[in-house]
C-alpha cells in the first residue's frame, strides 16, 4: 500500500511541485491547507508521515498526539525546526529536514532587499505611477566602499559576501564557526560582534535561531551600532527583538529595515489578510515606516528552490521508508 502523507499548510505552488515530483515516488499525499497545531492534529490519524512547514506548532502535545495516531515520521519542508519540540520527539518519532533548498534564493533576496532600500525603487516606483518625477527624499549612497557586517557565514552569506564583494563592499563577519579559507580568499575580515556592531553600515543576518541567537538584535546591541544602519533579517524572526528595532527606527539610529521574517508572523505571513482589519499592532507599526520593507517570508521563494524542496522532502520519506540512514534527520 502506499505511503501516507499529511501535507500540512497545503498552497497552490505546493501542490504543484510535490505532485510532479511524486510522480517518482507514488506516495499517497493528502493535503491541508492549515498549519499543523493542536487543533487539526487530528487529520494526521491514519498517515504515516506528517509534512510540515515554518508556521506548524509542533510541541510535545501535538507530538503525543502524532505518536497516538499512528504517524511514524514528522517531515519538515524546511531547513528550520525551532518550532518542533526535539526533546519531545527523541526516541519516540524521527524528523527530518531540507537543510538547503537554494541558498542563491535567499542571497538574491537579501541583497534585492539592500539595493531597494537604499536607493528606494519602491518609493520611485509608486510616485512615477501617479505622475511624481521629483528626486526629493530618493537620496541613497554608494554601497561600494562602505561596510557590510554578516552576522553568520553558512551558505547563504557566502553567496551574498561574493556579491557584494563584487560592487566593490568590505566585509566583516561574525560566526562561532570562521571558515578563515573563505575569508582569506575574499578579503572577509572575522571580528567580534561588538566590533561587527560599530563598523558596519548595514548589517545581514544569517545565523540560526537558538537561545544563542534569539534577540541578537536588541535594544544594547542597537546602541552599538553606527547612526543610519541598515538592518536586513531574511533568517528567523525572533533574532530581531521588534519593540527596540521600532524604537531605533523612531529614533534614526536605524536608518532603515528590510525584514523577510516577523517573531509573531505566523497569523500573517504565506496568507492573504487584505480584506480584514490588522489586528498586531506591531506589524502594523512597521509597516507605517516608509524605510523598512517587509516581504512575507519570501526570499526562499523560486521555482527551483521549490523543486528542490520537494525532491529533498520525498527523497527523506523514502529513505526512512526504505530503513535507510537519514542525511537530513535532525537529533537532539
Amino acid at each position: 500500500m502506499a505511503i501516507k502523507v499529511a501535507f500540512f499548510d497545503s498552497k497552490p505552488y505546493d501542490e504543484t511541485s510535490f505532485k510532479k515530483a511524486n510522480e517518482k515516488y507514488g506516495f499517497d499525499i493528502r493535503f491541508y491547507k492549515g498549519h499543523l497545531n493542536k487543533d487539526n492534529v487530528v487529520l494526521s490519524k491514519g498517515a504515516d508521515v506528517v509534512c510540515i512547514f515554518v508556521n506548524a506548532v509542533v510541541d510535545a502535545n501535538v507530538i503525543d498526539d502524532l505518536i497516538e495516531n499512528g504517524v511514524k515520521l514528522i517531515a519538515l519542508r524546511c531547513a528550520g525546526y525551532n518550532n518542533v519540540d526535539i526533546k519531545a520527539a527523541h526516541n519516540r518519532i524521527k524528523i527530518v529536514r531540507v537543510p538547503a533548498y537554494s541558498p542563491f534564493a535567499v542571497a538574491e533576496h537579501t541583497l534585492a532587499l539592500m539595493l531597494t532600500l537604499n536607493r528606494k525603487t519602491h518609493k520611485a516606483y509608486s510616485r512615477t505611477r501617479e505622475g511624481n518625477f521629483s528626486l526629493n527624499g530618493l537620496l541613497g549612497f554608494d554601497m561600494h566602499g562602505k561596510t557590510a557586517g554578516m552576522i553568520g557565514t553558512g551558505k547563504i552569506a557566502k553567496i551574498l559576501i561574493q556579491a557584494l564583494c563584487g560592487i566593490g563592499m568590505k566585509i566583516v563577519a561574525y560566526d562561532l564557526y570562521p571558515d578563515y579559507e573563505f575569508a582569506k580568499q575574499h578579503n572577509v575580515e572575522y571580528v567580534s560582534l561588538d566590533e561587527l556592531y560599530g563598523r558596519s553600515d548595514i548589517i545581514s543576518l544569517h545565523c540560526p535561531l537558538n537561545k544563542d541567537t534569539e534577540y541578537i538584535i536588541d535594544t544594547d546591541s542597537i546602541a552599538k551600532m553606527k547612526d543610519g544602519v541598515m538592518i536586513i533579517n531574511t533568517g528567523r524572526g525572533k533574532l530581531i527583538h521588534t519593540h527596540a528595532l521600532i524604537k531605533g527606527l523612531k529614533s534614526k539610529k536605524i536608518g532603515a529595515a528590510g525584514l523577510d521574517v516577523y517573531e509573531e508572523e505566523s497569523d500573517y505571513f504565506f496568507e492573504d489578510r487584505s480584506n480584514n482589519v490588522m489586528d498586531d499592532d506591531v506589524l502594523a507599526r512597521l509597516l507605517s515606516f516608509n524605510n523598512v520593507i517587509v516581504t512575507s517570508h519570501q526570499a526562499f521563494f523560486t521555482k527551483e528552490a521549490l523543486e528542490n524542496i520537494a525532491q529533498t522532502t520525498l527523497m527523506n520519506i523514502q529513505d526512512f521508508v526504505d530503513g535507510k540512514a537519514l542525511v537530513n534527520e535532525v537529533t537532539i
